[in-house]
């Protein structure tokens, strides 16, 4: 044993003291007052000797455990040449100490510890006992040192007597452990002591690494190691190609890994296929709007059904959509819906807007091969609702949203009556409503189980509905579905049979009614101008009472095609439209054939002449009359009336001899023989042409752009209805309609109440109100209007024609003559154009036009020119008769001459040459109104020809014979403004 004191560690400062001891480890060498040096560090694992013997390596740090005694140190420079696993040394000062590492074995993270004194961590000491006090050991022997510190050698350094360094313990033989010091007033040492000491609840130092100097960290001891082995973790086993090689499993490791593969799958499947769509349906359902049934049914186009004036259905226009009919909920009856679910879904009255089982059912038709969907008929009615049937999955994502949201939103009888409206059935109809007059002719609420089964199987196939064995088979699973779901009792359904429907197309024809094509444009054209256009009565399902009277209606028709019966001239046309006075309705409009027969043999539409404007020829001349009237004149003025009078550069010449009156004609006269050359005097030289205009424009004829008239004022051509002037057989009736109701006018329409579907009132014009015509003060504007029929009544007894029977009645003919071409033959010199007949009672004015479209010769069937009282004269007059057979008589009320009465005034006969006088007890002889005829007047010559002879400048209206005033033929005013032709 070497006892020198003052002897150092090899590489080591002398006296360097060892770390403090741990419980149940042999005390190592220690000098108090100085930090403990830390513990060397292994460069390699330790290998135990191949014959179980050989040096192992001690802790430099921790004393005792396990064996052995202390580190053994190298006495010179030869034993550092050793392998460090035979002789570990302690690191130079320099140097912190470490202990051999491991590879690919590293411990975790830890905070560094604070260093003391060269570089090696502090170590918690425990507290020494109180000076002097030091318990005694056993048997009265003094107490040992703590552990951790070495007992100092006498006389040295730290020994009691101060003499010399402290002595190490000789190598190779641990020193035996101290005996632990006992300190009085101390409890024995408990594990919740550890704190205290520096230590967690486990008995570990808080800054130590966890890793045992004598066990690896698998708890394998250390000893185990031979001194010729590394201490290295052997890598994970390679193959050839230096992949490392898998190890197989073991049953519990397989199944453990199967079972954690089943949990992921599980966990990926529920948040794929049900939270997230979860999510995304209820962000959907947020953001997708639902059309309400009520939103549809405002969007639907359904029929526009049109009434006569008496509330009889005229007929009906369907839409380019088909035919439809929108129901209320309590207007469907029970059979019919459950009809409806049997076919479709019969879940409906109990499912959230979609059926899991019916999609997942269509998905495995879908992949089988079968048939079926698994739409519901709320996801069906907001299919058609939006008109979206785009074959994605976007569409069908949001149509479940909102089949879910709209059974949140509506009722279930507003889902399915908004479905039974929309939905189509084949036929053109859509609504359960149509589908039951397509197919059977009567309203859904008479509809049988049979018939309603029928119905609801062809929602699938509607446009197979003429199939037999289709519609058989689709009738026979419905009743079936209806049994098997308790809505029919099975002996029903045993003795049903299959319906019988009426034939396709029978509907249609019934639609159509007694309705004209000519009277179904003119209602649209003033519901449009009156802001309701075609769309918008379609959408509301309007329903039109007009002002159309059916006995008046059928009378026009009937008095028309009767008088043109037998004629050959197919160029003759004709048109007849009355109207009410009392409420400027209406009653009756016929514009001629609504089709013709094309050049190409073709059926084709035909022209509306009842709103066509034509010459109206000497049925202007009240107008005329009314221009006069308002300027205080009278009937008893007097004009010349002789024939071919040169006025205003012109010739104008009477219809004939007897077309004339005299040099004083008074007006009333001239209206009576119809007196050209009188009235065209009288609007050049005293109305001005403007002012007639305007008495027409009151009266009720209306011009552009309100009307198709055409009133020119550029010359008095106006004043027989020649030159620019063109009015329509509508507009002659309305004017004279005022005359009619005594100056009030009130204009002419076809609607007189306007309601939708529902009965709900747009409008009504039936109380409507006139106004004063002619003059702002009512009685007035009535005297202005009483005169002219005054001077109108005598013009039906002249014309040959008669009034109807205990009625009074009023009117004037007109005749437009043609204006013959170079190339025509000689006897188209007498043939005229246009010819009418306007006349009126108290309750209904009527305008009747014969003529061809635009100049044309026209001839009646005995190959004779047409006058007014060819045809125009009699049509008027059979309908008259016809139409106001078995009323009430009627008389014009009598109202004060205006001016000069014509039966004061002596007037001249119609012949120049012969003069009479009234029977009026007062006589006198008037001056005309005018002069300027007789002042004027030149004197013409006559061109000669050698085919034809006629006056020069023709204004009149045509030639001689048969014409107005004395002619057993009423004719009109003749053509105005023609150019000069020559004369033979």
């Amino acid at each position: 044993m070497n006892d020198d004191r003052n002897r150092s560690w090899p590489g080591q400062e002398p006296d360097a003291p060892r770390r403090a001891q741990w419980p149940e480890e042999e005390p190592g060498p220690a000098w108090p007052g100085e930090d403990a040096p830390r513990r060397p560090q292994r460069q390699a694992p330790p290998r135990r000797n191949p014959n179980g013997g050989g040096p192992r390596p001690q802790r430099a740090a921790r004393g005792g455990g396990g064996g052995g005694g202390g580190p053994e140190w190298p006495s010179s420079d030869e034993q550092n040449t050793q392998k460090p696993q035979q002789n570990p040394q302690w690191p130079s000062s320099d140097d912190a100490p470490r202990r051999p590492q491991r590879p690919q074995r590293q411990a975790p993270q830890r905070p560094q510890r604070p260093t003391g004194q060269g570089g090696m961590p502090p170590r918690r000491q425990p507290p020494p006992p109180p000076p002097g006090n030091r318990p005694p050991g056993p048997n009265g022997a003094p107490a040992s040192p703590p552990q951790g510190f070495r007992q100092p050698a006498p006389g040295g350094p730290g020994r009691p007597n101060g003499s010399g360094p402290a002595r190490r313990p000789p190598q190779g033989r641990p020193a035996p452990p101290p005996p632990q010091p006992s300190y009085p007033d101390r409890e024995p040492e408990l594990i919740t002591h550890a704190a205290h000491t520096g230590m967690d609840s486990f008995g570990y130092d808080p800054y130590d690494d966890r890793y045992d100097d004598d066990y690896d960290r698998d708890g394998t001891s250390l000893a185990q190691y031979s001194d010729e082995d590394d201490f290295e973790d052997e890598g994970p086993e390679l193959d050839e190609n230096g992949k490392p090689v898998k190890q197989p499993l073991t049953p519990r490791q397989r199944k453990k890994r199967r079972w954690k593969i089943i949990r992921r799958c599980a966990y990926a499947f529920v948040g794929l296929f049900i939270v997230l769509p979860a999510v995304a349906f209820v962000i959907t359902y947020f953001l997708v709007k639902v059309p309400s049934p009520q939103d549809v049914k405002a969007l639907q186009s359904q029929p526009v059904t049109f009434f006569y004036a008496n509330n009889q259905v005229m007929g009906r226009s369907v839409p380019p959509g088909g035919d439809r009919e929108l129901l209320q909920p309590n207007q469907i009856p029970d059979v019919v819906k459950h009809a409806v679910y049997a076919a479709e879904d019969k879940t409906f009255e109990t499912n959230s807007g979609f059926d899991i089982k019916g999609i997942l059912g269509a998905v495995f038709n879908q992949v089988t091969g079968g048939t079926g969907g698994g739409s519901t008929i709320s996801q069906q009615y907001i299919k058609k609702a939006t008109e979206n049937d785009a074959p994605t999955l976007t569409r069908k994502w949001t149509e479940l949203a909102k089949s879910f949201k709209l059974n949140n939103e509506e009722s279930k009888s507003d889902i399915i009556t908004g479905y039974l409206n929309i939905v189509y059935f084949g036929r053109g109809a859509n609504g359960v409503a149509a589908a039951a007059k397509a197919y059977f002719g009567k309203d859904v609420n008479q509809l049988s189980a049979s018939e309603s089964a029928l119905l609801a199987g062809l929602i699938q196939g509607p446009s197979r509905s003429e199939d037999q064995a289709y519609t058989q088979k689709r009738w026979s699973y419905v009743m079936d579905q209806m049994v098997a779901n308790g809505w029919l009792p099975q002996a029903d359904r045993a003795k049903a049979t299959f319906p019988t429907m009426v034939p396709k197309g029978s509907q249609s024809k019934q639609d159509a009614g007694t309705l004209d094509y000519f009277i179904q444009q003119r209602i649209m054209d003033e519901l449009e101008a009156r802001g309701y256009d075609q769309d918008k009565l379609y959408s509301t399902g309007a329903k039109i009472y007009t002002t159309i009277d059916p006995a008046a209606q059928q009378a026009a028709v009937q008095a028309v095609q009767d008088n043109m019966k037998g004629q050959t001239d197919s160029n003759i046309l004709g048109a007849l439209v009355a109207v009410d006075p009392r409420t400027g309705g209406v009653l009756a409009y016929y514009g001629g054939p609504n089709t013709v027969k094309g050049d190409d043999g073709k059926t084709a539409l035909a022209n509306d002449w009842a709103n066509t404007p034509q010459n109206p020829g000497s049925s202007m001349k009240p107008y005329d009359l009314t221009a006069f009237l308002k300027m205080g004149k009278g009937l008893g003025e007097t004009f010349d009336g002789t024939n071919n009078r040169e006025l205003g550069g012109r010739v104008v010449r009477n219809a004939g001899e007897s077309a004339s009156c005299g040099p004083q004609c008074t007006v009333k006269k001239a209206m009576e023989v119809s007196a050209n050359t009188v009235f065209y005097d009288m609007v050049l030289n005293v109305t001005k042409p403007a002012p007639v205009a305007e008495a027409a424009k009151e009266a009720g004829v209306q011009p552009a752009p309100n009307g198709k008239a055409r009133l020119g004022i550029d010359d008095a051509n106006i004043a027989l209805g020649g030159g620019a002037t063109a009015v329509t057989p509508e507009d002659q009736a309305a004017g004279y309609a005022t005359f009619a109701s005594g100056g009030i006018r009130r204009d002419q329409h076809f609607v007189s109440k306007l309601t939708n579907s529902q009965d709900e009132v747009e409008f009504d014009d039936t109380q409507t109100q006139g106004k004063p015509a002619f003059d702002p003060d009512e009685q007035k504007s009535q005297q202005i209007a009483g005169n002219v029929t005054d001077a109108l009544q005598p013009v039906i007894k002249e014309s040959h024609l008669k009034c109807p029977t205990g009625h009074d009645c009023a009117g004037k003919t007109g005749t437009q003559q043609y204006d013959p071409k170079k190339t025509d033959p000689a006897s188209y010199d007498d043939r005229n154009a246009q010819t009418w007949m306007v006349g009126y009672t108290p309750s209904v004015s009527a305008a009747v036009w014969i003529g061809g479209d635009g100049n044309k010769p026209l001839h009646d069937k005995n190959n004779k020119p047409i006058f007014g009282a060819t045809i125009a004269g009699p049509a008027w007059q059979d309908f008259m008769d016809t139409y106001l057979k078995g009323k009430p008589s009627e008389k014009f009320p009598k109202v004060q001459p205006i001016g000069k009465d014509a039966d004061t005034v002596t007037t001249t006969s119609r012949t120049s040459s012969a003069v009479t006088t009234t029977s009026s007890p007062t006589t006198t002889k008037s001056t005309p109104t005018t002069t300027s005829s007789t002042s004027t007047s030149e004197t013409t010559t006559s061109e000669t020809t050698t085919s034809r002879t006629r006056p020069t400048g023709i204004f009149g209206g045509g030639p001689g014979g048969p014409g107005e005033g004395g002619g057993p033929i009423t004719g009109g005013g003749g053509e105005a403004g023609a150019e000069p032709r020559p004369t033979g």
